[in-house]
């Protein structure tokens, strides 16, 4: 569920094309375009009959056209025109979930598993940024807030002053922004406190405690003390949580032992005889 994009910046032209070689067509590495494509549609395919057709179709429009897509012929055309193709290609996918699904246990783990990457991807973005970026180039913090799809959004809350003290305040802690770090956590622990409903868990899980602490930092966080403690240590520290979170609803919900989904079983079918 969660990959990293811990790779350096380029410094060249031939270290741009490299990097992005490897981001965008190399299987190996997890965090690629394609790698991220093709296990996406692996998964759906496990799970086909629980999936609209249009889910189905959308992600196979968009495997297809990333697979006939080559390194050399993305550079030589026009790169931007591919990675805006694949922006659309997966927003659009978003969308035709929200509207084709029914909004049950299985649309509620696609919400968890977006947030969580979500937020820990973002942390890891603004922690890269934030550590080698000039802060006093405009262009650059520009280009941090189109990466996010935040520019427009920001601009609407602070007009155009570009100041990195704000976008650090936006992309962490503005609730209303769905690509900032504490929307996303507001919605998984939504998320997860609808799930443990529907799957009859009474008793908060272990994921569901690690994302209302994580929620509670975020609640009452203020951009300037986070600055003036550090920055980097706070981004490290939501990493490693949504990695305990990423983790705890694996054991939960995923590798569970057979004696606990017994338990459960019996637990969900006296409930059911009592109503």
């Amino acid at each position: 569920m969660l990959t990293s994009i811990n790779m350096p910046l380029p410094t060249t032209d031939k270290d741009a094309y490299n990097l992005t070689r490897t981001i965008t067509f190399d299987q190996n590495n997890r965090a690629s375009i394609l790698a991220c494509i093709v296990a996406a549609r692996e998964n759906a395919r496990q799970v086909r009959e629980q999936i609209s057709t249009e889910m189905w179709q959308q992600l196979n429009r968009l495997y297809l056209y990333v697979k006939r897509m080559s390194k050399s012929k993305t550079w030589r055309s026009q790169p931007h025109e591919f990675f805006q193709s694949v922006k659309e290609g997966s927003h659009l996918f978003q969308g035709i979930t929200d509207s084709t699904m029914s909004h049950n246990e299985g649309w509620q783990f696609i919400q968890i598993g977006r947030s969580i990457e979500r937020a820990s991807t973002l942390a890891t973005l603004l922690d890269h940024h934030f550590d080698s970026a000039d802060s006093l180039d405009y262009l650059i913090w520009v280009d941090l807030l189109k990466s996010c799809t935040a520019f427009e959004a920001y601009c609407k809350v602070y007009t155009a002053d570009i100041k990195p003290l704000r976008i650090a305040e936006f992309l962490i802690l503005n609730s209303a922004f769905p690509h900032s770090i504490r929307f996303s956590i507001d919605r998984l622990q939504i998320e997860l406190q609808e799930i443990a409903r529907v799957t009859g868990m009474r008793s908060a899980s272990r994921a569901e405690r690690l994302a209302g602490r994580l929620r509670a930092s975020l609640d009452y966080a203020l951009v300037d003390e986070i600055m003036a403690q550090d920055l980097h240590t706070f981004l490290q520290n939501i990493q490693r949580e949504c990695g305990q979170i990423h983790t705890a609803i694996q054991d939960m919900y995923i590798v569970y032992p057979v004696e606990t989904s017994l338990d459960q079983s019996l637990v969900v079918a006296f409930s059911q005889s009592q109503q």
